[in-house]
């Protein structure tokens, strides 16, 4: 029988593999580009989430020194480390997105499509064109 107490405790966990398998699943299982970056966002998320639920502490006052300097030794302080951390992959996230983006914007320029398979398609249509110009050329230099 499955321990309800613990599962209820560490729901916040439950809810970080939702959304880390959640935005797997849509990198891996979709061909659209903008899908995947999509999935990659809701991926990165729930990595942020589970960072700063780790760095909340249960009782824990915000870590500021007060004005006399004069630190209670018995006061629970939260670490806010994964806070700060957390706050520079979201600027790193937003930036990194944005160029996915706009690389998109490039790829659909170039091939007219953004999904993966038409992508490999003409690829590998042009890899032939090319092979096939390359054969006419070597034979009529024989």
């Amino acid at each position: 029988m499955p321990d309800w107490e613990f599962i209820a405790d560490h729901a916040n966990y439950w809810l970080f593999i939702l959304l880390m398998m959640t935005g797997f699943y849509i990198v891996v299982s979709r061909g659209n580009l903008v899908k995947k970056v999509v999935g990659l966002n809701i991926f990165q998320v729930s990595v942020f989430m589970f960072y700063i639920s780790i760095g909340k502490v249960t009782g824990g006052t915000p870590p500021i020194l007060p004005v006399d300097l004069q630190v209670d030794p018995d006061e629970v302080y939260s670490n806010p480390l994964p806070h700060v951390l957390i706050l520079t992959a979201i600027v790193v996230g937003v930036a990194t997105t944005s160029l996915a983006l706009a690389l998109i914007v490039r790829i659909r320029e170039e091939y007219g499509t953004i999904e993966e398979d038409g992508i490999l398609a003409i690829e590998q249509e042009t890899v032939r064109e090319e092979n096939s110009l390359h054969g006419e050329a070597m034979s009529g230099r024989a």
